[in-house]
């Protein structure tokens, strides 16, 4: 007796019950208060861990017995699997929730455990709901009272659903287009390469077409990005409408798309598939405001001849669209080795070009414009230079400027050439120069920003120079094509007294009827009508109708590309303003526009 006493009292010590001082009216306890203090603390936290089990929303605890029978079963149990404690309790857990193909692994686990003490591990699982779906778990397995003969086991599962599902989310956007559901570029480029192996065991060729839809940007902008989503979904279900089940479609971009077809290597096959994916495009396209006819770039590299890669056949057909864009709407390229050549030519040169301005490689040449009755100096065009330091001849401007607009450098460019035509022309005025305009070429890229305008006139207030002192020069597509603020900023500075010339006329949309809408204030008559006019009558012609019609509208004309006397007793025949070309001066640097300003100012032959 004496000796059990003193256990308990030892247990009692271990569990936190110690002997403390003896207050006044202490009475000493006796055993039997001593075990039932125990059996309620015993409940207490029985209560406590029930209270604990329930608590977890997300974790699922069964309680079973040496023969896997169910002796727990909480509430997120119930939540996870679809039974009620009701009725889980009593029955083995593999009828409940174990699929049939691990039902004699789980019960040969359980085995192992309970008499060779092998612990299960805990591992991610798919278990069965009351339904029969699947139910993704994280399981982790405990046994309580192990090495008895009752040993109580309990299975701890965390619901992996959120997570399971945010894995297959994440899996859908790495490899798959959220709008149109076809797979990405990166998906499209893995499959191609499986698809290339088979070819090239077969000795199969393959045909890869990269589609990029014209002027999509617009069509944004004018319906909304809900209809152009529209859009791009048809276009994408007619394309698929056109494949074969071993054909590969991808959404490259956001209007752009790329398909391969194998066994499409022969001249006569290839055609007669461009031409079907022709035939998709036009037919139109319903939306909400109406049928919409659309066109695309189209670009085409061919198993083994452009490339052995997915990438590299891929890459070729994007640079073949690319030139096809250069050749206007529909345009449509198969790709030659020239123009990957001439891509990464021009790649370097816009490189050099970032570079020059940094390198103050960069210049402005002025041509002057003469009075054709007077022959005195009436304005200046600027125009921008390009000599790279380690080369002793200049880059044609027809090289560089088209290459600055494609790549989005020209806005670096226009800045600078804003700025620094404004600084020559105030120190001209400074040094008393006071009679020559200055004007600038703005392009249709610079003019698709907003604030271009803006910026013009705060360098001419930067400068304190007037509205008269520099003039804008536009060819006739850049004015078409100009959104509606743009053409109130260019009346707005038309008022101001800015003089707005339309350069190049005759090339473009050449449509008379833009004029009385425009705020010009001079034509500048292309070249091509000058060189042509003396010995061609159609030229001639035009060039007289474009000088009568400028004037009957009130405008200044200006005749380019003058470079002989023939040319200058022709337009003078036909009243023409101004001249500018060889015959009267070449472009030349501001130090010597400077000397020919400070003596007669005028050209005499």
């Amino acid at each position: 007796m004496v000796g059990r006493a003193s256990r308990l009292r030892q247990w009692l010590r271990r569990i936190g019950v110690r002997r403390r001082g003896k207050p006044p009216n202490y009475t000493c306890p006796t055993p039997t208060d001593d075990v039932e203090r125990v059996r309620r603390q015993y409940q207490e936290s029985e209560q406590r861990f029930r209270a604990l089990l329930e608590s977890l929303p997300k974790v699922a605890v069964q309680g079973y017995d040496r023969d896997r029978r169910v002796i727990y079963w909480n509430e997120a149990s119930t939540t996870l699997y679809g039974y009620t404690a009701e009725e889980a309790s009593g029955r083995r857990l593999e009828d409940l929730i174990i699929p049939d193909e691990m039902r004699e692994d789980m019960i040969e686990a359980h085995r192992a455990w309970i008499q060779e003490g092998k612990e299960i591990p805990a591992e991610e699982l798919e278990l069965r709901h009351h339904s029969g779906e699947r139910v993704p778990v994280f399981s982790h397995h405990v046994m309580l009272g192990e090495h008895t003969e009752s040993p109580l086991m309990f299975c701890i599962d965390v619901d992996l659903s959120d997570q399971k599902r945010a894995r297959r989310d994440l899996a859908f956007v790495t490899h798959f287009d959220a709008l149109t559901h076809l797979p990405n570029r990166h998906a499209f480029e893995t499959e191609l390469e499986e698809v290339l192996e088979n070819c090239l065991q077969r000795q199969a060729g393959l045909t890869v077409i990269y589609l990029d839809v014209d002027r999509f940007s617009e069509i944004n902008d004018a319906m909304g990005y809900e209809q152009g989503d529209r859009l791009l979904v048809e276009l994408a279900r007619r394309l698929g409408q056109e494949q074969r089940l071993a054909d590969l479609m991808s959404r490259a971009a956001s209007d752009e798309f790329v398909m391969a077809f194998p066994g499409v290597d022969q001249q006569e096959d290839i055609s007669r598939l461009v031409g079907k994916v022709q035939q998709t495009l036009r037919r139109p396209f319903v939306m909400e405001e109406g049928e919409r006819r659309i066109t695309a770039a189209m670009g085409v590299s061919l198993f083994p001849d452009n490339g052995l890669s997915a990438r590299e056949l891929i890459r070729n057909a994007d640079v073949a669209k690319n030139r096809a864009k250069l050749d206007g709407p529909g345009g449509l390229q198969f790709f030659q080795q020239h123009h990957h050549d001439e891509l990464v030519r021009e790649q370097r040169m816009v490189e050099q070009l970032e570079l020059a301005i940094e390198h103050r490689e960069l210049s402005l040449h002025y041509q002057p414009q003469v009075s054709v009755v007077s022959g005195r100096i009436e304005n200046l065009e600027a125009l921008l230079r390009w000599q790279p330091r380690d080369s002793s001849s200049f880059v044609p401007p027809g090289e560089f400027i088209s290459l600055a607009e494609r790549s989005g450098l020209i806005h670096r460019l226009g800045d600078w050439v804003m700025e620094e035509v404004c600084r020559q022309q105030a120190a001209w005025r400074r040094a008393g120069f006071s009679t020559s305009r200055v004007d600038i070429n703005l392009s249709g890229r610079q003019m698709l920003r907003p604030d271009t305008l803006a910026r013009f006139e705060a360098c001419l207030e930067r400068y304190g120079l007037t509205p008269q002192d520099i003039g804008i020069e536009l060819t006739e597509n850049v004015l078409i094509e100009a959104a509606p603020l743009v053409l109130e900023d260019l009346r707005r500075l038309y008022h101001r007294g800015v003089r707005i010339a339309i350069d190049d006329f005759g090339t473009g949309y050449s449509s008379l009827s833009y004029l009385k809408h425009f705020p010009v204030t001079a034509l500048k008559v292309d070249r091509a009508f000058m060189r042509d006019a003396p010995k061609q009558p159609e030229d001639r012609a035009i060039m007289e109708a474009a000088i009568f019609i400028g004037h009957r509208l009130g405008l200044e004309v200006v005749a380019e590309g003058v470079e002989s006397a023939e040319q200058l007793s022709l337009i003078r025949e036909m009243r023409c303003d101004l001249a500018q070309g060889y015959f009267f001066y070449r472009p030349m640097p501001a130090p010597d526009i400077q000397v020919l300003l400070g003596g007669t100012a005028g050209w005499s032959r």
